[in-house]
């Protein structure tokens, strides 16, 4: 059984990040590994307790207290083996996902410290690869059923995974030259350095996954010639259609950018060189959106905003502003707001934080100011209110406080409209709805034999909820194919996250 007094013993420890000067003059992780002696002792504060709500908060069904407690007695290979029961990339989670499992933890409640479950869990990713590898399990017998996967993120990937180890013949097709979708070239390499991305994909392929890169479904390869090819087709595309804010004046001015352009141009130098090839931080049609010298606002405050952030200032940046349209969050949980076990609306610091910049809160934006070439030059920010009104969002500004704000470069990292409008929907009959999403019915069919999930069919979203999205998916196409046996469904297409009923 657990150690009922783990919990008193230790307090909650994480491993000490790199020193700021040492990490910002690389793309390094910013977390070295932790020893084994400090995740013992965090496993141990496990309580084991008899409802663990951590579940609750984790879609996927991680077994935590099952791994926590095996880790604690040292049972590295079994922990392993629990942990990819129900995960099947916990080295992306346990460095990307913010953790709705601590949030529900138990001793989290009353403002206590829960267990540090996300550093558990890549402390233990990390040992499968030191202790032998990620060892590929193909299937013993082929179905002879053949599936399309489109899009090689974390959800297109999870279900090509699930459904080769089941005996289909997986294709997955990404339209990038690389695979990982924005594991790729959407997540900087201070979070998640790309190699544990090349050996996921070297399992996959070891278990018969084929990939096509470059391939644009929908363009270079037409919807029709993909059912011709295979007996059921899986829609994992992503939700990249970034919000804008085209009714804003000088919205069109040089140096005004989707913070996605900043994070993949500086993805791709990064990728480069590591081939030992140069590259520079420029758009698609070669625009410069490098932050190297200048002056950056990035406009919002969530992980997109503190992603660009923290490459502005790898890149050198002479300052940086992140503005955020609400007030100042508290520092602790509003049990009245956001009862335990729900996700808490706090201040989240992240690492980039305390590399530099400014946060501003409670401010929008009223103009890109234009130098006079068609440059931005600085943004005009007046301080606000924001009310919910009738399910709508009233944006307020006060009287006599604007102000200016230097800008060379400015990012938008205000979220996210969905799936991108591309000819595959039209031709695979499924369309975006209000949300921007593509809906799917109870068996995630957004059409007769043509399965969608992950942010494609949920918007944006966490990486858990994706990863969770096409294990389910994958039982789904399994069940169509008539595959024997059943697969893991952690989710359904309605499922939500754990959120507290309204009071009448």
């Amino acid at each position: 059984m657990p150690d009922p007094n783990g919990f008193l013993r230790y307090p909650r420890r994480l491993p000490a990040r790199r020193p700021v000067p040492v990490r910002i003059s690389d793309w390094r992780e910013v977390y070295p590994p932790a020893g084994e002696e400090l995740i013992r002792e965090q496993a141990t504060r496990c309580m084991d307790c008899g409802i663990p709500f951590c579940h609750d908060g984790c879609p996927l069904g991680n077994r935590i207290p099952d791994w926590n407690d095996l880790v604690r007695t040292g049972n590295w290979d079994a922990a392993v083996a629990s942990l990819h029961a129900t995960n099947n990339f916990p080295e992306f989670t346990g460095r990307l996902c913010p953790a709705p499992c601590e949030a529900a933890c138990v001793l989290g409640i009353g403002g206590g410290d829960p267990v540090t479950i996300k550093q558990v869990e890549v402390e233990i990713a990390d040992a499968a690869v030191a202790r032998g590898g990620l060892r590929p399990v193909p299937a013993p017998v082929p179905s002879g059923r053949s599936v399309a996967v489109v899009g090689s993120g974390p959800a297109g990937l999870a279900a090509a995974q699930q459904l080769a180890r089941a005996g289909h013949a997986v294709t997955v097709y990404e339209r990038d030259d690389a695979l990982g979708g924005l594991l790729r070239y959407g997540i900087p390499d201070f979070k998640l350095e790309k190699h544990h991305i090349d050996r996921r994909v070297a399992q996959l392929a070891a278990e018969g996954v084929e990939f096509r890169t470059g391939v644009d479904v929908g363009v270079d390869v037409t919807a029709e010639q993909l059912r011709a090819r295979h007996d059921a087709v899986l829609l994992a595309c992503g939700a990249l259609a970034g919000r804008d804010v085209p009714e804003t004046p000088g919205r069109r001015l040089r140096g005004v950018h989707q913070a996605m352009e900043h994070l993949v141009a500086a993805n791709r130098v990064v990728a480069a060189a590591g081939e030992g090839r140069p590259a520079l931080a420029v758009r698609p049609d070669g625009t410069p959106i490098d932050a190297a010298g200048r002056h950056v606002v990035i406009i919002g405050g969530g992980d997109t905003a503190a992603d660009c952030l923290g490459v502005a200032h790898r890149q050198g940046a002479a300052g940086v502003h992140q503005l955020d349209l609400y007030p100042r969050p508290p520092h602790d949980r509003d049990e009245a707001r956001d009862p335990w076990p729900t996700w808490p609306w706090i201040l989240r610091s992240y690492p980039a934080h305390e590399e530099g910049g400014e946060r501003v809160f409670a401010v929008a934006v009223q103009e890109f100011v234009d130098d006079g070439t068609g440059q931005v030059r600085a943004v005009r920010v007046a301080e606000v209110t924001v009310e919910k009104r009738d399910g709508r969002r009233i944006v307020t500004a006060l009287p006599g406080s604007e102000r200016e704000l230097p800008a060379d470069l400015v990012l938008l990292a205000i979220g996210f409209d969905g799936t991108e409008e591309q000819a595959l929907l039209g031709q695979f009959g499924a369309r975006r709805n209000a949300r921007g999403a593509v809906d799917a019915r109870p068996d995630w069919q957004a059409a007769d034999g043509v399965f969608v999930a992950g942010d494609m069919h949920r918007g944006a979203s966490l990486i858990v909820w994706a990863i969770a999205e096409g294990r389910a998916a994958a039982a789904a196409v399994h069940a169509y194919l008539g595959g024997a046996g059943t697969l893991p469904a952690p989710v359904d297409p309605a499922t939500q996250p754990l959120a507290a009923f309204a009071r009448p």
